[in-house]
């Protein structure tokens, strides 16, 4: 009786002791194992890395610096400045093994270079080459290099809504009352980009803000309402998820284009779909079949295809939608005539009075740069959301967090057929697609490993586990910061045998 009370004594002085205690040999279990810094709450360990917070906000800076030949905006200076290190830590590993996406990504760029070089020649292809490598694989390497796990992720998609917080004010002004006051506060120090007046539409002005285009300001904002919902709001309150939700939302369709209300479209869907389906494993199978079948009934009975249909509905005016059915027709036929390398800087093959723009981001390289360039651009959002869906060990918290990137990726996908990006705009879409990558390079926390091969047997005097015995457990267990199944909670009875602890 004696040495029963002193060994009470004792697991209540453990007890009472607020760092985790280790299971030892002895007690027939290994060292359990603390899952990484990773899994605490968001953000609660460390702020965003300053290269992407200093890239996110110059991403809404319009000053235009020249230097030289160049016209350099602030973004584009930060990418020169960090492009160099970020191939370093990229080609030595230090932010894990190369993958497939950075590959294409490059090959993107390395083809875009060789083309300009066989349609114009080497001294006319530095410049815009350089400026394609920096915007495109800077941006991209950027994001791969620093966004490093689920933490880094929910701080950058928070930067990105406060940058549209900020925004939201006085795009609220320039949609009522057509006076864009931010784009003159920044001029008023430097110098920043041609502001076009545009047409009003539906008696409001289209905000156009601090970007060359109310498109591009539209698809900024736009392109993040499913990182907002399903990232900063997982876990939160209802009323303050939509309102951030709304928030976004607004601000897209500030910019009355029918480009990024698509992309609103599509994200929206994409998350009701997974939510409405969630208990059906094969739901994006089955979205595939569906769309597949929807596809093919369209051509047949409509005599359209489902692209055409989809501009008509997402178009304000009709008479663009005739326009993008122009541009497709002359840029495919001039992608028939130059297929590998396109026509360079030269001018593409179209009617003297339709003017030069392109809206669809895979007709526009594949006219400019050929075939090659348009599939791996295509190849590379492809590659980022396979990588993301093949991703592992993530609890629910990261799967809504990938489910967010995947939608996102997929509204500049659907959107991109619709709408050319460029300068902030195409930034963004390439520092998102490679702000994923950590996904699959997160290992599976394994807990509590059971060494059955080490029980020893109890006296048969202890009928039943100590009640002390499984408090300290289960103190052992809270410590280590894991959710653990019944079925992962052993503890030994008294026969020797692996009984459920919990009960």
């Amino acid at each position: 009786m004696e040495a029963e009370r002193l060994r009470v004594r004792k697991d209540n002085s453990l007890l009472r002791k607020r760092e985790p205690i280790p299971f030892t040999r002895e007690s027939n279990y290994s060292t359990p194992v603390r899952p990484p810094d990773n899994d605490e709450l968001p953000g609660e360990k460390k702020g965003l890395p300053w290269p992407v917070l200093l890239f996110l906000v110059t991403l809404v800076v319009p000053w235009i610096l020249p230097i030289g030949p160049l016209r350099l905006s602030a973004y584009r200076i930060v990418l020169v400045v960090m492009v160099l290190p970020c191939l370093f830590m990229w080609l030595t590993g230090k932010v894990g093994r190369i993958r497939l996406t950075d590959i294409v990504v490059l090959s993107f760029c390395v083809w875009v270079f060789l083309s300009l070089i066989m349609v114009n020649g080497l001294s006319s292809s530095i410049e815009p080459s350089g400026i394609m490598f920096i915007e495109t694989f800077g941006s991209y390497l950027l994001a791969r290099c620093y966004i490093r796990g689920p933490d880094d992720f929910y701080n950058t998609v928070r930067a990105l809504f406060l940058t549209n917080l900020f925004l939201f004010p006085f795009s609220l002004i320039e949609f009522v009352l057509g006076y864009n006051i931010l784009h003159d506060m920044f001029s008023a120090i430097l110098p920043t980009f041609n502001y076009p007046p545009m047409a009003a539409r539906l008696g409001l002005s289209r905000v156009q803000s601090v970007f060359d285009h109310p498109i591009l300001f539209g698809i900024f904002t736009g392109s993040t309402l499913a990182l907002v919902h399903l990232v900063l709001g997982h876990g939160d309150n209802i009323a303050r998820r939509f309102t951030r939700t709304a928030i976004v939302g607004t601000l897209a369709m500030m910019s009355l284009s029918g480009g990024p209300i698509q992309a609103l479209a599509a994200q929206v869907f994409i998350i009701a779909w997974d939510s409405a389906l969630k208990f059906l494993k094969s739901r994006w199978q089955i979205f595939l079949s569906l769309l597949a079948l929807a596809t093919i009934a369209t051509e047949i009975l409509a005599k359209r295809s489902l692209l055409e249909i989809m501009i008509a509905t997402f178009t304000f005016d009709p008479l663009s939608y005739w326009f993008r059915r122009l541009i497709w027709s002359y840029g495919w036929a001039s992608v028939l005539n130059h297929p590998f390398f396109g026509v360079g800087l030269e001018r593409w093959e179209r009617p003297d009075w339709m003017p030069p723009s392109i809206d669809n981001i895979w007709l526009y390289y594949a006219v400019h740069h050929g075939l090659p360039a348009a599939g791996l651009l295509l190849l590379a959002v492809a590659f980022a959301i396979w990588a993301a869906c093949s991703a592992k060990a993530l609890d629910s918290r990261l799967c809504a967090y990938r489910m967010g990137f995947i939608a996102t990726l997929m509204a500049f996908f659907l959107t991109g057929w619709t709408v050319h990006y460029w300068g902030a705009a195409h930034c963004l879409f390439l520092f998102l697609m490679g702000s994923g990558a950590w996904m699959l390079e997160r290992k599976a926390n394994t807990g509590i490993e059971l060494k059955t091969d080490t029980i020893k047997r109890i006296p048969s005097s202890h009928q039943r586990p100590s009640p002390h015995r499984n408090a300290f457990t289960r103190r052992i267990l809270s410590e280590t910061k894991l959710q653990i199944s019944r079925k992962e909670l052993p503890v030994l009875n008294p026969k020797g045998k692996v009984a459920d602890l919990l009960p």
